[in-house]
């Protein structure tokens, strides 16, 4: 009745899963504030949906682009994908639950749907299960490729919630709009986008006016890797493969080499489907010069 499910996004669901625990609505609080901050520089590591219909979309992440689409029939479902500034149960309620209500209520006539349901926020606060879902990494070739990046995002997360790189306070600051317009940016571009917000880079410890997405990960993970040497050891080779050699998107797209016949994507794939089946990186060779 509301959407009409039966486009990309509907029938398809190309996505990981993060759901981080939270006991209180201190820790809630503390999460969240992180989980917002990470939020636009996730495809810059993980967007792997460059194809669609044959053909290259100019998204690397066409996943996500269909996910803030999908329901624009009502805005409050999605917001701006990045999640309001709530920071307790009451004013997620707030904020979030309770105008989602409003907005449904004349599609909800039987009182079937729940507001929880049907947010779809790119994380969504469960207060009945006390756990943050977060919704934007693309899934990858392979269960190595997507722990690595699970790994990497979660103890990034750890070191934002410990205060590592600023202090809780600032980052309850931040507004969805700013963080959104850098997510537009790593959703088109995924690794290659540049960050050219200098307050959101100085968060990370980075001083300078503009810097690729791939190179904020890069300062990252030697800071995360420093921190957490034993959480991050069994992923080392792995993020370091995706960050020198690009999304799995763009190795796609290089592998493709601007030939989107059937057969050649079906080639590609296959490979893909290969990696899948041996829990294998998808590793480009460059060609050889003669």
């Amino acid at each position: 009745k509301m959407f009409n499910c039966k486009g990309h996004g509907w029938s398809n669901l190309q996505s990981t899963h993060i759901n981080l625990p939270f006991y209180d609505d201190a820790e809630f609080a503390k999460l969240h504030a992180a989980i917002r901050l990470i939020l636009p520089l996730i495809p810059a590591i993980a967007a792997s949906s460059p194809i669609l219909g044959g053909k290259n979309t100019g998204f690397l992440d066409k996943r996500m682009d269909y996910y803030q689409k999908n329901q624009r029939v009502i805005p409050s479902l999605t917001g701006k994908v990045i999640p309001e500034r709530a920071f307790s149960k009451r004013q997620y309620h707030k904020l979030i639950y309770d105008k989602i209500a409003h907005d449904i209520a004349k599609y909800n006539t039987d009182d079937i749907l729940d507001p929880i349901w049907v947010n779809s926020r790119g994380a969504i606060a469960r207060f009945d299960r006390g756990s943050i879902e977060i919704r934007i990494m693309d899934i990858q070739e392979c269960p190595k490729a997507d722990m690595s990046i699970v790994a990497l995002i979660v103890n990034t997360l750890k070191m934002l919630v410990n205060e590592k790189f600023i202090g809780f306070h600032d980052q309850q600051l931040w507004e969805a709009e700013p963080l959104n317009e850098i997510l537009q940016e790593t959703m088109r571009n995924a690794e290659s986008a540049i960050i050219d917000n200098k307050e959101y880079l100085q968060v990370f410890g980075i001083d300078k006016e503009n810097i690729e997405a791939k190179e904020v990960w890069r300062h990252i993970f030697a800071k995360v890797s420093e921190a957490y040497p034993d959480e991050m050891a069994p992923w080392k080779e792995t993020i370091t493969t995706i960050i020198n050699k690009g999304t799995l998107a763009s190795r796609i797209l290089k592998v493709l080499d601007n030939v989107y016949s059937e057969d050649n994507i079906k080639l590609v794939y296959q490979e893909l489907a290969d990696c899948l089946a041996n829990n294998e990186m998808f590793v480009v060779w460059e060609k050889a010069k003669l």
